[in-house]
């Protein structure tokens, strides 16, 4: 079965009991997405775990629906053919999975906003590192300033591109991610995350220019306003020096009606 949709199938024994095991999750609705050949769909399901697996591609759909035939006449697996970034999702309580990496960055983005206890998620490893990079360093992005704003994240494990079938071309990191509050309360989390992308698409540019190029999506009065009320010290930084506090206090004073 040759892989589609970015598929890269993990195959190392040992990494699967590893990440299988990392939260416990019997009697659990653990979300899967991407399950692929269901190799760790099985683990999931031998540990006690109501395995809820979203598979974009209908030739793995068909595999998983033999495969597991008797896991989904029981309610043990529940299989949805969709897209994960859009379709909709049942209720879950955990997330365990090896995700599709050309939509790892709308699909973690998808989650936080649903909201879950932890979740255990393989990535590339540099977007997972990226991930990790606390705010104000030089690599700070937009994702992980939304990532740190929600969450906390730690590595589990890093894996070889022999650990795949197909092998991809980079290695891969499998991460802890468990949910909580911001450091700062945020008043409208859509607002929030329309500055931090604004911010970063211009993320060379000081503050003072990023925001007055922010004035299409928020209005150039609301700007011009914040601009105002800000010191010539957080105006003159760029966005990636910015602490993560800082980002929501931005966001909450053009929140503001």
């Amino acid at each position: 079965m040759r892989a589609r949709h970015d598929q890269h199938f993990l195959s190392d024994s040992s990494a699967i009991v590893r990440i299988a095991d990392a939260v416990p999750i019997a009697g659990r609705r653990v979300l899967e997405i991407g399950p692929g050949k269901g190799v760790l769909t099985e683990a999931l399901l031998d540990r006690g775990a109501t395995v809820l697996a979203v598979e974009i591609d209908s030739t793995l759909v068909d595999h998983l629906r033999d495969r597991f035939s008797a896991e989904i006449e029981r309610g043990d697996l529940i299989l949805i053919h969709g897209d994960a970034t859009r379709c909709t999702l049942p209720a879950f309580d955990i997330v365990i999975s090896n995700l599709p990496y050309s939509a790892s960055s709308p699909i973690t983005f998808r989650l936080l906003e649903i909201g879950f206890e932890v979740a255990v998620l393989m990535y590339q490893w540099e977007f997972a590192r990226k991930m990790m990079t606390p705010a104000g360093n030089p690599d700070t992005s937009r994702l992980s300033v939304m990532v740190q704003t929600y969450a906390k994240v730690k590595p589990l494990l890093e894996l070889p591109p022999e650990a795949f079938s197909p092998p991809p071309e980079v290695w891969s990191m499998v991460v802890k991610i468990i949910p909580v509050d911001p450091v700062v309360e945020i008043s409208d989390r859509k607002v929030y995350a329309d500055l931090v992308r604004a911010l970063f698409s211009q993320r060379r540019k000081k503050i003072r220019n990023c925001l007055k190029s922010a004035a299409g999506v928020f209005g150039r009065e609301r700007i011009d306003s914040l601009i105002a009320s800000l010191d010539e010290e957080t105006l003159s930084r760029r966005p990636e020096n910015l602490p993560l506090e800082r980002f929501a206090e931005l966001a909450n004073a053009l929140s503001v009606e």
